[in-house]
């Protein structure tokens, strides 16, 4: 029993980092669009011809870029909000804390290793191309990424 808490709090943990981990690129989205759209609010006051058309054309393309970065923010939040971490998983799934002979992986989302009680941990998304090879497999399994073989030897 003492096993099966352990691993809930860890799952809980990694699932704070990813919740962090999205408010900070949150954060710094929506200050990227606030400067974003002073900028554009301050190029319109000054001179016209190419040069501020121009300014305004390269203002505008970054903007929409940073509102690409936001929607998939949203759709991450929307991703960790979906996750059950109260039942243990046999197969790996959303939520899912796998242990390989490659390296620990949380299936949640795309925040790159997290380091926890010593141990580093790897939250991918379900879509990556290992997060995608792990769906659906249990203890035991052997997939393949590329030429290199990764054996499942846990999952939480």
């Amino acid at each position: 029993m003492d096993e099966i808490i352990k691993k809930l709090k860890l799952k809980t943990e990694l699932y704070r980092a990813c919740w962090q981990f999205i408010e900070e690129k949150s954060a710094n989205t929506e200050s990227l669009m606030r400067s974003y759209q002073q900028d554009l609010q301050s190029e319109s006051k000054s001179s016209a011809g190419d040069k501020h058309e121009t300014g305004r054309a390269m203002l505008h393309l970054e903007m929409e870029k940073a509102a690409q970065q936001y929607a998939v923010i949203q759709k991450m939040k929307s991703l960790l909000e979906k996750m059950d971490l109260s039942r243990p998983h046999v197969q790996v799934k959303l939520g899912s804390l796998v242990t390989t002979d490659r390296g620990h992986y949380f299936i949640s989302i795309s925040a790159g290793p997290i380091s926890f009680g010593g141990q580093e941990y790897f939250a991918v998304s379900p879509s990556s191309p290992v997060g995608a090879l792990l769906l659906g497999q249990q203890k035991g399994s052997r997939v393949y990424l590329g030429d290199k073989k990764i054996t499942v030897l846990g999952v939480e």
